[in-house]
């Protein structure tokens, strides 16, 4: 779907047309989509973590059952030695009175057959009981792995996503104050570029500052296979003047974001598919657009970078 979007905007460019109200809405509705399957990836990684911390519990909950088991078991085993003791102890009778009386020896016997049945009971018990706190311990292990083998991946994203930040801000160390900024919030990697770095007012073409920038940034990428990436293009509230080509600054926004793209492509090390391009116009302002710095500061692309979460989701569909 990227790529169709990508090639659709990239022809409406090379021929210079006019962009129709369909093609207008098109690109809205995909936009759409897009901006919901962001929502949806941000989604799956919260309920990711809520399945992660209900998992916790659920072992907390096991392992209680198990104490309790282990309890029940030992108060079984106290219960069958008792009455190991006890049965010596009229075996003994039994073999003193044996001398006395044929009567007391009849009673005894049948006193001790009810013992040994009683005995024989206890023990059928308590191999069930060892049988079921085995099957439990077991049940308890396979969670408890399972359960480390997600903590680590999720350990894992977060630990390349702040790896990523590092080598991002590194590689983009030079065009620090120049209108770009690196950070990271809830498990992503965020790059803003203000358009004084990469465009002229009312223009989609990267100058060669911006295009050094995101050259460097694409090298970094390139050696991120397991990234999703979404471009995103953004202007200020002041209506759109310039070229007859754009409808107004939805349109810019998407052609902005789509520049970036197309240079990000320019190295062959990045899969196309990991990339995205969407325009949001003045939807989504940083600053009050009351100001001409916060105009500047919403005139912006944003490169929105996260983990991909297919390694998590099939090991939560395994627990």
């Amino acid at each position: 779907m990227i790529k169709k979007i990508v090639g659709v905007i990239i022809v409406g460019t090379l021929f210079s047309s006019c962009v129709t109200s369909k093609v207008y809405k098109e690109l809205e509705s995909k936009y759409a989509n897009l901006k919901r399957e962001n929502r949806r990836m941000e989604d799956d990684l919260a309920a990711l973590e809520k399945a992660s911390e209900a998992d916790k519990k659920a072992l907390e909950q096991l392992d209680a059952q198990y104490q309790k088991a282990l309890s029940e078991r030992d108060e079984l085993q106290r219960k069958y030695e008792a009455s190991v003791a006890n049965y010596e102890n009229l075996k003994n009778s039994y073999d003193a009175l044996e001398k006395n009386s044929s009567a007391a020896i009849a009673a005894n016997s049948k006193r001790n057959r009810e013992l040994l049945g009683q005995l024989e009971d206890k023990e059928r018990a308590l191999a069930q009981e060892r049988t079921r706190l085995d099957n439990l311990q077991r049940d308890l292990d396979a969670r408890s792995q399972r359960i480390d083998e997600l903590e680590g991946l999720i350990a894992a994203k977060d630990a390349k996503m702040r790896a990523l930040k590092g080598a991002i801000s590194k590689a983009l160390r030079n065009f620090e104050g120049k209108g770009l900024t690196v950070e990271e919030r809830n498990g992503k990697v965020y790059i803003s570029m203000e358009n004084k770095l990469l465009f002229q007012s009312g223009s989609w073409a990267v100058g060669s500052q911006g295009r050094s920038a995101v050259k460097q940034l694409g090298t970094v990428l390139g050696e991120n296979q397991d990234i999703a990436v979404l471009i995103e293009g953004h202007t200020d509230d002041d209506p759109y003047t310039g070229n007859t080509q754009l409808s107004g600054n939805w349109d810019l926004s998407t052609k902005r974001a789509t520049a970036i793209v197309n240079i990000l492509l320019e190295n062959s090390a990045i899969d196309p598919q990991n990339l995205t391009a969407a325009g949001r116009g003045e939807f989504a302002p940083v600053a009050s657009n009351d100001t001409n710095e916060g105009k500047s500061k919403n005139r912006r692309i944003e490169v929105i970078l996260t983990p991909k979460l297919d390694e998590i989701t099939k090991l939560l569909n395994d627990i």
